[in-house]
């Protein structure tokens, strides 16, 4: 049996397509437990690291940001390329606790471990692993607004 996946960034749903010349007790059997299977529950992050693909739980991803016009999502070991676009990234985690705090960066809430307000009107945010981070005046209403300030 020949097994082959495609990944497509445009693809909404997974497919599965069974190629076969007659149906078979193990074809019929195979058909069942792709139709059964649940749903993810969670969007999936596929982060690049040397020459290594990784799956990265959004749960462990401190801030996705951008430098040098390409996009990364930081844990706290290390920052993975990712090859999405930013707002795409923020669309496919608006259901998890992530927050973009400026044009260029999205954080995850539950790694907030302190914000420091200044008396500028600007607030620093201190991230798990030690990363710190501004929230740009642009995004600030929205940011006390979440925070109920």
């Amino acid at each position: 049996m020949k097994i082959e996946i495609q990944i497509d960034d445009a693809c909404t749903e997974p497919k599965v397509i069974i190629v076969t010349n007659q149906m078979t007790p193990e074809i019929q059997s195979l058909a069942e437990f792709a139709g059964n299977l649940p749903a993810c529950s969670y969007p999936v992050l596929v982060g690049f690291w040397e020459s290594q693909m990784e799956l990265l739980d959004p749960e462990q991803v401190v801030r996705i940001y951008c430098e040098s016009q390409k996009v990364y999502a930081q844990t706290q070991e290390k920052s993975f390329l990712v090859r999405k676009r930013l707002y795409e990234l923020e669309t496919l985690l608006e259901k998890q606790p992530f927050v973009r705090i400026s044009q260029s960066e999205i954080i995850n809430l539950k790694q907030v471990r302190r914000m420091d307000p200044s008396f500028a009107g600007t607030i620093e945010i201190h991230l798990a692993g030690g990363i710190c981070t501004y929230v740009s005046r642009r995004y600030l209403p929205k940011i006390k607004q979440i925070l109920g300030i």
